[in-house]
């Protein structure tokens, strides 16, 4: 039986003034240490078999991108909606901010977006719903390929929610981190986590 390797790409470091705040669509850039982070990911990509490449279209994932494009990388499928959830009127603050403001935990968060509680965001339902069209047509395009998917920290926690059938809220046990790399192998009727939060720039000083 063929199996599909879903290989899940979490954009390098952005740039300061972001970290430690709910960016969402905010169309930042990358930090130095995002590029070097970004260098190191397309050395470790590069060695291996990878069919095809789908990619958010949003500026921290085309720069996570660069280097490994220029080593031969496959041509990307850009997928608008790959891009990160909409955070609503938390976009923009950090969590005691958000804390403030709204009265929410965002160490919760991921609870917050699936009972639809962060004000004018997107709800766990219409993320589930922008996002699982794109991961369906990525897996019937390429049955028994080794695929990449450049993303975000929330898309990728919704995709795992959707291939392993968990809930979105228990993904907040699972680190993903900058640069990182997830690998599901996906069957006709079981999903594997292979690979959880691989980042092969670890050893930069």
């Amino acid at each position: 039986m063929s199996v599909t390797r879903l290989f899940l790409i979490r954009h390098a470091e952005v740039e300061a003034r972001y970290q430690n705040i709910f960016g969402g669509c905010i169309d930042m850039n990358l930090s130095p240490r995002g590029h070097e982070q970004a260098r190191a990911l397309a050395a470790f990509l590069g060695r291996l078999p990878m069919d095809a490449l789908y990619a958010s279209p949003m500026k921290r994932v085309e720069q996570t991108l660069a280097p490994w494009l220029n080593d031969g990388a496959p041509r990307p499928v850009v997928l608008r909606d790959l891009r990160e959830v909409d955070f609503g009127d938390w976009t923009g603050l950090g969590w005691d901010a958000v804390k403030e403001r709204f009265g929410h935990s965002a160490w919760e968060w991921l609870h917050h977006l699936e009972r639809g509680e962060v004000p004018n965001g997107e709800t766990g339902a219409s993320f589930r719903a922008r996002i699982e069209p794109c991961l369906r047509q990525i897996v019937r395009e390429q049955p028994g390929r080794n695929v990449a998917i450049v993303c975000h920290g929330g898309v990728i926690r919704m995709i795992l929610a959707i291939v392993l059938d968990l809930p979105l809220p228990q993904t907040a046990a699972l680190t993903v981190d900058y640069a990182s790399v997830a690998r599901v192998a996906l069957e006709k009727s079981r999903a594997e986590l292979e690979l959880l939060n691989f980042a092969p720039w670890r050893k930069l000083p």
